[in-house]
Order: C-alpha cells, then structure tokens, then sequence
C-alpha cells in the first residue's frame, strides 16, 4: 500500500519512502506479528531500542540514512561541539535525530491571525470531530474525550478544530508552539506505543486513543485555549519536554521525541479558528498535506 500525501511547498503529490515498512507491514498484516504486537508496543522493548540510538555504534546508521531518505543537511546544525567537516557531525544516532535547523531555516508567520505549524509533518485537519468520520481513523477515537481524556478539559474542546501532525523517522523531530501563551496545565495519559503509520492505523484505528500521550492544555494569545497532544509511537524512546515556565512565545521550541515516528495533535475551541481550505479539502480525500515547520496552516475565523 503506497502512502501518498500532498506536498504544499512542491504544489505535487508524492509517495512516501516509509522507513522499516516491510518491519510494518509484518507486524500488523502477518499472523505471528498480529500476536508480538502487543509486546512491542510494551515501552521495554521501545525503550531499550530507543537506548540503543544513543550508543556510539548507532552513529554508523547516520550517513546511509541521509543518503537514502535524501534529507538536505544544509538546513541542519551539527551537534555542539561537533561540526560536519570531521564526520556526521552527531555522536549517535539520537543527536542526528533531533537535530535542530539554522537559524532562519524556518519561520512563523507575523501576522498574527495566521496559524503556524507546530511541526514539520504530514497534517489531516478537520473542522470538527464526527464520530462518523473514518479518515485517517474512526472518529470515535479522535475526539476530545477520547484523546485529552480528563474531565476537566474535555468538555471545553468539544465540537473544535483539530489537526494530527504524524512525524516520519525522517522528519525534524522536535516541536514548537504555534502562539505567544500560557502553559495551564500539563499531565500524561500512560497507554501503549504502537506504530502511527497508516499501515498499522488501519488495523488498529484506537491506536491515538490507546497509545501513550503528553497532553498541555495552552491559552494562546490569539486563538483561545488549545490542547497539545504528543502521541508516542513504536521505537520512540522518550517524549522531552524542555520549556521551562509557564508563558512561552510564539515558535519558541516546546520540546521533542526521541528515535520513532511520532504524532503531534492540536485541538482548539469552538469557534476560535479554523484549519486553511486546502488541508481541509486533502484530508476529506483521505491524503496528508506535508507542512515545514511554521508554515501557514489555519486562521482566525
């Protein structure tokens, strides 16, 4: 099953080179992999791989993965202390992993009624959650109870916008709030780390509500409250969190995943803003749109 998505910036579709689809595609088609599934999506064996991107040896990975995904490290920092005159420039392959851009690589928008990508992602994005939804999943399973599931905040994003964000092992893994704020509350909902590729979401369509999520619950200065959702995934060792205080500014980093695809979901209140037309229009023909990071993505409405 190729994964077609719609590249904005290229104005093309294209098909997505899935790392470890053949691992995928076993595990959640095969019958053997049907019943290993629930013990690799254990966090042991997550976390234990994830460690193991950490390890010097890991750092041979670094340069057939450039080659062969066709990532440009011209938009990319060596590790500190580190500079790509003297090798791959990372010491493992954790550090490639979360490499972070130049300066001036990525921008967010300044008009401040305009919404900026909080990743640099494929994104399905949606008006609003029916629970007779079935693009990428069920409705039922990305609905605001189902995915921030805390009674005090559920009710407040009910009937709102929504975007998932699904990260490829390829992409800049780290993640950046989309406005100037105030963090109001933050808490974890422990769960499984099964895949989030849509391979495996088609199996498994309670895979967001059953996987392990950080959920923060924002009040932006423009666009009202937000709940933001980091959905772990297999192989992703750790989500980082790594902005300290409440108030935080528009595009300033919010933190990071370690090795894995992973997911990032935003959901706002009603009313406040709505996604651009041209997501909305993709994800009811069942394709992502790939976004870079601060890339326009939503207004007020």
């Amino acid at each position: 099953m190729d994964i077609n998505y719609y590249n904005r910036e290229k104005k093309k579709i294209e098909v997505e080179k899935v790392y470890g689809d053949k691992a995928v595609k076993w595990l959640y088609n095969s019958m053997l992999g049907k019943l290993l599934s629930p013990i690799v999506a254990g966090s042991t064996i997550s976390k234990l791989y994830g460690a193991l991107q950490s390890s010097s040896i890991s750092q041979r990975k670094i340069k057939p993965f450039i080659e062969d995904f066709h990532i440009d490290m011209e938009d990319y920092l060596p590790q500190i202390g580190h500079s790509f005159d003297d090798g791959p420039g990372y010491d493992d392959f954790n550090h490639f992993f979360i490499r972070r851009f130049k300066d001036g690589k990525r921008r967010f928008p300044q008009e401040p009624t305009f919404l900026g990508a909080p990743s640099e992602a494929r994104y399905f994005a949606y008006e609003k959650i029916d629970e007779s939804e079935k693009i990428p999943v069920k409705g039922k399973f990305l609905t605001p109870r189902a995915l921030i599931n805390n009674i005090k905040w559920n009710d407040t994003f009910k009937d709102g916008p929504l975007l998932l964000a699904r990260l490829c092992p390829v992409d800049y893994h780290r993640f950046h709030f989309p406005d100037k704020g105030v963090v109001l509350d933050e808490f974890t909902n422990h769960g499984e780390l099964h895949s989030v590729n849509p391979i495996a979401l088609k199996k498994r369509p309670d895979i967001f509500a059953r996987n392990e999520r950080q959920v923060t619950i924002i009040d932006t200065e423009c666009f009202g409250k937000m709940a933001y959702i980091e959905i772990g995934a297999t192989m992703v060792g750790k989500i980082v969190q790594n902005y300290e205080g409440p108030n935080f500014k528009r595009g300033q980093e919010k933190g990071y995943f370690l090795f894995g695809g992973s997911t990032v979901v935003i959901i706002g209140e009603k009313g406040k803003w709505l996604p651009d037309n041209d997501l909305l229009d993709y994800t009811k023909k069942g394709m992502e749109t790939y976004l870079k990071l601060g890339a326009h993505l939503g207004h007020l409405t």
